[in-house]
């Protein structure tokens, strides 16, 4: 979502802030600003659009100044504008907010302010903040305890930043349900939104928990709850190297991350799966890891692509390890009043850790007395904190918008974690050696298959300009038709839908016809005969077909006008393999269509609002 950036220290803070926000445009935005101390005053420079935008409409020497803060913005209250872009002022213009995050109860607060003589510049809830700072303010006491007591009176989530020309030489941060880190310097201070934007500066971090708040001076830190009592920190390192989160001479991120799997599936393998010694070592599930074999159920939450991971996951814990599992929009799941009993196992399952849908339901089932795990990417997010243990995958940063290396790590280790609790309870009837060996061979193969990305681009080349697409696969395979309908309909823009291949003449068959792409993936498995029939059904229509394939299967090309072809594996880990065209499809028909596929409009890397 939004991106924050804030520094506190002797360099020039401008320059900082504007390279930080690079780090996050990723995350989706449609306006940036900064605000800077200068001369006692604070000055401000907002501008719809990219990051560069504001860069270049910086005037020479005239944004100076040690102390500033900057934001990206992607919209929910109020169009995106420059006026609608933060920070946003008081009325005096001597307190400025960033924020991350939706005050639930604006509207009311906003009221009372217009009736105390408040004048609102802007739509957006985030204003509120500024006035209400303000209006605290004149009470005495200073910024530190006006932003606290304002925050006592605002319900939503929310990660700040606010600097104040009463007292120019710091920044206040607070959190709740949005994510923040401090990065320490020499003598320096950096606050951001992801730790991405830091690495540039500094590998020493800390993070932020919901219901705390620093003050942040050159002289030093003071981090304290909202009730006023100060915390000791503990100070982490960052484990990522800068080349992760550039280019590395690919012409977008995504492509880059798509060849990046062979790598990232091996990292989310090393020193877990020991193939000789014929064991599955996953040491952030050891101390909760009975519970998890004699679960009574399991549910996997999650949102997007990571509810996809979840879909494949269903099938390998229920016919592998033989539990009971249920899969769940994070989205949905609290507004129901779920059902948790004792024995329950729950599984969130997200790519920042923060994404916020997600971690509200892995609050309301803990609150419930399950017992509750994560698979998450980011190291030291609020997912991997919250959670009694959980595994991490090992992707390194995605940059791309469109999750690709992180769905294939996410059922990488739900195939870890199948196999483990399926040893442990005795309920492999094939050769766990076998298994073992095929999801170690798994790099290679993915690696065969981006061998093929000519090919790929040149069907794509045949297809950018449909319409309309379908997608259709069985079994585990289901969720792998979803998922590459999500990747197209993200960033080409082309409307798309996954189903599983049998509910075709239920409905959607009506669409076929001779401009229709149908994707069809017909791995040679056992229920292979089925999606061939669902396959010959397309063809009598006159579908235009695109099969995901075997190498050994001789009859899809008499039926299919494109195959692409793919090694044979285990069942269960075909998905693994079978993504990988669909995420190159998406990707050369959205740079054939000429859209920003890092970037897709209206979209954000991590959704940390509801």
């Amino acid at each position: 979502m939004c991106g924050i950036v804030g520094y506190v220290g002797s360099r020039e803070a401008a320059p900082i802030i504007v390279e930080g926000l690079k780090r996050l445009e990723y995350r989706g935005y449609d306006s940036a600003g900064l605000a800077v101390q200068r001369g006692g005053r604070i000055v401000t420079l907002k501008k719809v659009g990219k990051v560069s935008h504001l860069e270049s409409a910086l005037p020479a020497g005239a944004i100076t100044g040690s102390v500033g803060m900057g934001h990206t913005r992607w919209a929910t209250h109020g169009e995106p504008s420059e006026v609608n872009a933060h920070p946003h002022l008081d009325c005096s213009g001597s307190i400025a907010v960033i924020h991350n995050g939706v005050i639930e109860n604006y509207s009311s607060l906003k009221k009372k302010l217009i009736a105390g003589g408040h004048q609102f510049l802007s739509e957006t809830d985030t204003e509120v903040l500024s006035h209400l700072i303000e209006e605290l303010h004149k009470a005495g006491g200073g910024l530190e305890q006006a932003v606290r007591k304002a925050l006592h009176q605002v319900k939503g989530t929310y990660g700040i930043v606010v600097m104040s020309s009463h007292e120019p030489r710091k920044l206040i941060v607070a959190r709740k349900g949005s994510p923040l880190v401090i990065g320490f310097g020499e003598g320096e201070y950096l606050i951001a939104s992801d730790p991405s934007a830091l690495i540039r500066h500094t590998r020493k971090v800390t993070y932020m928990e919901d219901g705390e708040y620093a003050v942040i001076s050159a002289e030093g830190i003071s981090t304290k709850t909202l009730d006023d009592v100060t915390i000791q920190k503990s100070v982490e390192e960052l484990s990522f190297e800068l080349d992760q989160i550039e280019r590395g001479g690919f012409e977008h991120f995504m492509l880059k991350e798509i060849h990046e799997q062979p790598e990232t599936i091996r990292n989310a393998l090393r020193g877990r799966l020991q193939v000789e010694e014929g064991e599955v070592k996953l040491g952030g599930l050891e101390q909760m890891r009975e519970k998890l074999i004699s679960a009574r159920r399991i549910i996997l939450l999650g949102c997007g692509t990571s509810w996809h991971a979840g879909l494949v996951g269903e099938y390998m814990l229920e016919q592998i390890a033989g539990i009971p599992t249920e899969v769940e929009y994070a989205s949905e799941f609290r507004y129901r009043s779920p059902v948790i009993q004792q024995g329950d196992v729950v599984i969130a399952i997200s790519q920042s850790g923060e994404t916020a849908d997600t971690l509200a339901a892995l609050r309301e089932a803990k609150a419930k007395g399950a017992t509750v795990l994560g698979i998450v990417n980011v190291v030291g997010s609020t997912i991997a904190r919250e959670t009694q243990g959980g595994v991490y995958i090992h992707a390194g940063p995605e940059i791309g918008v469109a999750s690709t290396k992180a769905f294939t790590s996410q059922l990488t280790v739900l195939a870890l974690v199948t196999l483990m609790v399926a040893r442990a309870k005795g309920l492999l009837h094939v050769d766990y050696k076998l298994l073992m060996k095929e999801l170690d061979a798994l790099p290679e193969k993915v690696g065969k298959v981006l061998d093929g990305a000519a090919r790929i681009r040149e069907i794509a080349g045949e297809l950018k300009n449909a319409r309309n697409f379908l997608y259709l696969g069985r079994g585990a395979n289901f969720p792998v038709a979803l998922e590459g309908a999500l990747k197209l309909k993200e960033i080409s823009y082309i409307h798309a839908e996954g189903y599983p291949a049998a509910e075709m003449k239920h409905g959607p068959i009506a669409l076929i016809d001779e401009h229709m792409p149908v994707v069809c993936i017909v791995p040679k498995d056992a229920i292979y005969e089925k999606v061939m029939s669902n396959v010959q059904e397309v063809k009598a229509r006159r579908g235009r077909i695109l099969a995901v394939a075997n190498e050994d299967d001789d009859d899809i090309g008499h039926l299919a006008e494109f195959v692409i072809r793919v090694p044979r594996t285990f069942g269960f880990f075909g998905p693994i393999l079978n993504v990988i065209p669909l995420q190159l499809l998406a990707y050369y028909i959205a740079v054939a269509r000429g859209t920003n596929v890092d970037q897709p409009r209206n979209l954000a890397k991590s959704v940390t609002v509801e």
